[in-house]
């Protein structure tokens, strides 16, 4: 059976009965729930879902109707930046599938969302019309509050839909992309400049990890985040991000607390750190 991948976002992480309403509209449509990460302090939630091409699209529709009917951006407050109620709407090929179909199924649900709901929606990754829209964070910079601002320029009218946004649910990031981790690294200081810092020195954008994304987040008085997309975990393992991440630290004088996945990964991500901290374990003198 040819099956897809569809990873929603939507800005809620705190309303358990407006995040059930979006699951339920999700699996209406025979979509398959897997994963289900919600964060207070992000005030988002991320739905890990397979299915068919046609269970992703329609169980897609259904879920923007139900973030956008519960879910209004002129009084959300969350660290993670976001465009939309139904903030990013990424769809993967998996088994049987191929990233054409997928860039097809990304497009004619953003079609389908407009005229159903009047949302527009921007289209990133390998669906993106033009290069200055494949990166997430440039779609998504300037946030729900600077749509008006952006829809205003030339190069960055919608891809659906009018110019206006919807003055509650915003615009939608609906894209087709590779299978990625989401990971966030925690350190246990109240220094943001630090985690931005770090997550500036290990993106790709910057310079750093080639495959990486980063930002710096705060998540309390003495905690902050380096939350990370690794978009291909073969050339950029975890290991590898995490121990930078704690040298880098070490430096300025703070320490690594925990990390966090988010929604699901491939198993050779996990064999790949697990042989690493394994093998530096077994090491005469190692204490991990």
């Amino acid at each position: 059976m040819k099956c897809f991948e569809c990873v929603p976002n939507i800005s809620e992480g705190r309303d358990e009965t407006i995040i059930g309403a979006c699951v339920a509209a999700m699996e209406s449509a025979g979509a398959r729930l897997v994963d289900r990460t919600s964060d207070p302090v992000h005030n988002r939630s991320v739905l890990t879902t397979v299915g068919t091409y046609e269970q992703l699209r329609d169980g897609a529709i259904a879920l923007a109707e139900a973030a956008i009917d519960r879910i209004d951006l002129r009084t959300h407050r969350g660290v993670h930046p976001r465009i939309g109620a139904l903030d990013v709407l990424p769809f993967v090929p998996l088994s049987g599938t191929s990233m054409d179909e997928a860039v097809r199924l990304a497009r004619e649900t953003a079609a389908a969302i407009w005229q159903r709901l009047r949302v527009p929606s921007f289209l990133y990754g390998e669906a993106a019309a033009t290069p200055l829209r494949r990166n997430l964070a440039a779609v998504r910079e300037g946030e729900f509050e600077g749509l008006d601002a952006r829809f205003a320029l030339p190069g960055w009218r919608p891809d659906f839909g009018e110019i206006a946004k919807h003055n509650s649910a915003g615009a939608i990031a609906i894209g087709a992309r590779d299978v990625l981790v989401a990971f966030n690294v925690e350190l246990g200081t109240g220094d943001l400049t630090l985690a931005k810092r770090i997550a500036k020195q290990l993106r790709e954008r910057d310079g750093g990890f080639r495959t990486l994304k980063a930002l710096g987040l705060r998540l309390g008085d003495d905690l902050v985040q380096i939350s990370l997309n690794v978009t291909n975990y073969r050339a950029t393992p975890l290991y590898r991000i995490v121990e930078t991440i704690r040298e880098m630290a070490k430096r300025a004088g703070a320490r690594v607390v925990r990390s966090e996945l988010i929604g699901c990964l491939p198993y050779g991500a996990v064999e790949e750190s697990a042989r690493y901290y394994l093998e530096a374990a077994a090491e005469p003198g190692e204490h991990l």
